[in-house]
């Protein structure tokens, strides 16, 4: 069990690694999107939702009357924007608009916080599937190193209570078993549950044994999963909608006021046009309810609501909402974020303690593998590489030209380009001389002054900085540019404590001090 949780956890160790790290950051993906768009207007009230659909129909109305499909997305306490979305034979598209006045708010292209929650399943330069593959077979691992690790720890209640700074390797096992216990529950759920949500791409058998591997078999699998209606097809007839406020008057008398998320019209001015009215799903985990009306009588046709559905939908349905964590309020998104934040320091410590310990014994025999050299530039690479990748993606958003062709695109690529050469740096520079303590040093420095730059170029460049945001309330775009001074400080003082132990090291005149990697640096005690 010891050595399956180690290369359980060691082979895939970079990309778990990748993928808590923009997962995390999903939790707060409508505040970042908020954030990577200044344009957006800060709005403190937020105007009728029955006004609103009225100016998101005439919207739409004058400029695709032909849609196939029309989507209408109602501001809410976390986003104060009206969106609206709408599908032709060009494709899909969508505008913001104003919630007061309806008029388009023009914002910068941008992938946003959803481009980077996307990346920890869907990856990035590759097809879905495969993708999908790749983030199933790490879950799959991730789950065996879990359950390996609670075997292995017989005394994981008194690990989680053991913290002894000074101890060197041991200091560094004690904070990866903090890590890994605290949060255990949510790892468990987290890994569990993003297992479900790829099985139908990992074990298709299990639906295609019922519905077969027609096109036709695979929409119905589809509709009955969604608990949405088989589309319908266009008549050709064109008929005016019926009033949307009245429909949204009846939806709220049933589950009250602002309970409404999301309306969605198929086909409409169409004969056998569809609305939708979808309730918003506030605190609760599983609560779907959705009301469908016909589009022009306005008579209801059904109403879909989970509560009793079978077993197994339910069950799929409470994994997928409980890993995304929409429902959540306030306090319990940071909890979801904080324990995310745990994983990514979970899986970083056990890969440097893996490296550390070959790399007391290839001191002891003077020779390193070239497995463990790289597996010590990786971990440098990613574990500080990323996140200053993350930082770069943060300031293209401010800094590419906003007329820039696949603008949003090219934040990403920016982003992989700079972990790349995070990755690449290590090997690059060691090649003269440079002791691997050194490197750590400076990618954690230039990490560092990534993230204190942030609200420095965003006061640069938009009207919307700090100095603004706290004047006006604006507390999203003020807690994003705080939280960046935050994470900055952190690396700052990381990188200090290691500059401080190299120095000393030197001073010292011992060479296996110099050549000592970052657990062993920093998990000595600072104190003269």
């Amino acid at each position: 069990m010891s050595w399956l949780h180690t290369w359980g956890g060691l082979s895939v160790g970079w990309l778990l690694y990748f993928m808590f790290i923009t997962g995390t950051a999903g939790y707060f993906v409508s505040e970042i999107d908020y954030w990577m768009q200044p344009e957006m207007p800060h709005l403190n009230e937020s105007a009728e939702h029955g006004q609103l659909l009225l100016l998101a129909e005439q919207h739409l109305s004058r400029k695709a009357p032909t849609a196939k499909s029309w989507r209408i997305y109602l501001p809410s306490e976390r986003e104060r924007t009206l969106k609206v979305r709408w599908q032709d034979g060009d494709g899909r598209h969508k505008d913001i608009l104003h919630p007061v006045s309806g008029d388009v708010v023009n914002v910068r292209d941008t992938g946003g916080g959803g481009q980077l929650y996307g990346m920890h399943y869907r990856l990035h330069y590759m097809p879905r599937t495969v993708a999908f593959i790749i983030t199933s077979l790490c879950g799959m691992f991730m789950l065996i190193a879990l359950i390996t690790g609670i075997v292995i720890h017989k005394k994981i209640f008194i690990d989680f209570f053991t913290f002894r700074p000074g101890k060197k390797q041991r200091s560094w096992l004690d904070m990866h078993n903090i890590l890994s216990v605290l949060p255990l529950p949510f790892h468990l759920m987290i890994t569990y549950s993003g297992l479900i949500f790829l099985m139908f791409t990992t074990m298709p058998a299990v639906f295609i044994a019922s519905y077969g591997v027609e096109e036709e078999g695979q929409q119905r699998f589809r509709s009955e999963l969604r608990s949405t209606p088989i589309p319908i097809k266009a008549t050709g007839n064109r008929m005016s909608l019926t009033s949307l406020p009245e429909l949204l008057e009846k939806a709220e008398g049933s589950w009250g006021q602002g309970n409404v998320s999301r309306v969605s019209i198929e086909h409409p001015g169409d004969s056998q046009a569809r609305i939708t009215l979808q309730k918003r799903r506030v605190d609760q985990v599983s609560d779907e309810q959705k009301l469908i009306y016909h589009g022009v009588s306005g008579q209801l046709l059904s109403a879909v609501d989970e509560v009793g559905t079978s077993a197994s939908k339910s069950f799929y349905a409470l994994m997928i909402r409980l890993h995304i964590g929409e429902f959540a309020g306030t306090v319990l998104r940071w909890l979801y974020f904080l324990s995310g934040l745990m994983g990514a320091g979970m899986i970083a410590t056990g890969m440097v303690l893996w490296a550390n310990k070959r790399r007391t014994k290839a001191d002891k025999s003077g020779h390193a593998s070239k497995g463990l050299i790289l597996a010590e530039h990786l971990n440098v690479g990613t574990i500080t590489g990323l996140p200053i990748a993350i930082a770069a993606y943060f300031l293209a958003n401010r800094l590419i030209p906003l007329g820039l062709e696949n603008r949003a695109e090219w934040e990403v690529n920016i982003l992989f380009i700079t972990w790349a050469s995070m990755l690449v740096y290590p090997a690059f520079i060691s090649k003269f001389k440079q002791v691997l303590a050194a490197i750590w040093v400076q990618q954690l420095t230039l990490a560092s002054m990534l993230y204190l730059m942030l609200p420095v170029i965003n006061m640069i460049t938009t009207n919307k900085h700090l100095g603004v945001s706290l004047l006006t309330a604006d507390w999203v775009r003020a807690g994003f540019d705080v939280s960046m001074l935050i994470i900055g400080l952190c690396f700052g003082v990381a990188a200090f404590k290691m500059q401080l132990k190299k120095q000393s090291a030197k001073s010292q005149g011992t060479a296996k001090g110099a050549q000592q990697t970052v657990p062993t640096m920093l998990a000595k005690d600072v104190s003269p």
